[in-house]
């Protein structure tokens, strides 16, 4: 039977990281003159865990950010119970800047298909904020303080991961449709349209399923493994 990266014990970081990457909905906190502001937005994760944000001039939050790019992010999965604090949360620090590498609206679009239709108009341009800070609430009276070190994923991992995507998307599309459509658990033509360390996302029109690795893979044997492992309990 083929193995699979063994699963580590709980480890805060790597549950910030979790949060983070399957986060398609968060709290984007800025400041203008001193005074907090709180606004939705949706957020993908760059292979070294850095945010993506598709932002708009018009909107409050992306002048605040032209004026002072520091910001903060939240983002919450779902509650264990009908207390609301049950939620794993995590929030993030950064510094936001605007970028204009389509790789990154490329990749921020793969998990927010529907952005498409407004994607390209003037107002609207790509956003990223490294963390540099983040505090993970893994649920009732769970608070660990996280910095940037712990959160940032290893780089030897995500180089390697990254320069295997595009074979790994494409043998995995190409030959393993049906896999696919077991480890989404559900019907249709799911396509994996990114991997990284912590996880890959499956894809079929705008929905998007993330789907983790049951620990973090560092190179294309792990994902294989993890894969197989996966589509065996599908």
């Amino acid at each position: 039977m083929a193995s699979e990266p063994a699963e580590p014990a709980y480890d805060p970081a790597w549950q910030a990281r979790l949060l983070l990457r399957a986060a398609r909905v968060g709290t984007l906190a800025t400041t203008a003159q001193g005074q907090p502001f709180a606004s939705l937005t949706t957020p993908a994760c760059m292979p070294d865990l850095s945010v993506l944000l598709l932002l708009s001039t018009l909107s409050e939050h992306t002048r605040h950010l032209m004026a002072d790019p520091r910001c903060s992010l939240l983002v919450a999965g779902p509650a264990v119970s009908a207390n609301p604090q049950t939620a794993p949360r995590v929030t993030i620090t950064g510094v936001a800047e605007k970028v204009t590498d389509a790789a990154l609206k490329a990749r921020f679009l793969t998990v927010h298909p529907y952005a498409t239709l407004y994607a390209d108009f003037g107002d609207f341009a790509t956003w990223r904020i490294k963390p540099v800070a983040g505090l993970l609430v893994g649920g009732f009276a769970r608070a660990h303080r996280l910095g940037a070190a712990a959160l940032t994923p290893d780089a030897d991992a995500v180089a390697a991961i990254a320069a295997a995507e595009a074979g790994i998307l494409a043998h995995c599309n190409r030959d393993h449709a049906a896999a696919l459509a077991g480890i989404a658990g559900r019907d249709g033509d799911w396509r994996m349209v990114t991997v990284d360390v912590d996880g890959f996302d499956l894809a079929q029109g705008e929905a998007v399923i993330r789907v983790p690795w049951p620990a973090p893979v560092r190179d294309a044997g792990d994902v294989r493994r993890a894969l197989v492992a996966m589509a065996d309990r599908a």
